[in-house]
């Protein structure tokens, strides 16, 4: 389901590490994040709640460039 908030997301399964690309253009890279997080981010109906409940202030990120 499209997200008003989210553009798109990948996860690297060794590093475990989430990047999240919004809407904005702004790319924040999320670590540590475990598989079974991503699991139900990636089927979530509302990838934003999800996000805002589960990873937002859970796991430490990093900025990266805009796209």
């Amino acid at each position: 389901m499209p997200s008003s908030v989210i553009d798109h997301f990948s996860y690297d399964t060794k590093t475990k590490a989430l990047r999240i690309t919004f809407l904005t253009g702004m790319v924040y890279e999320y670590k540590n994040v475990p598989q079974k997080i991503f699991d139900m981010f990636r089927v979530s109906g509302s990838k934003g709640r999800y996000f805002n409940d589960q990873i937002k202030g859970s796991y430490k990120f990093k900025k990266l460039k805009a796209e």
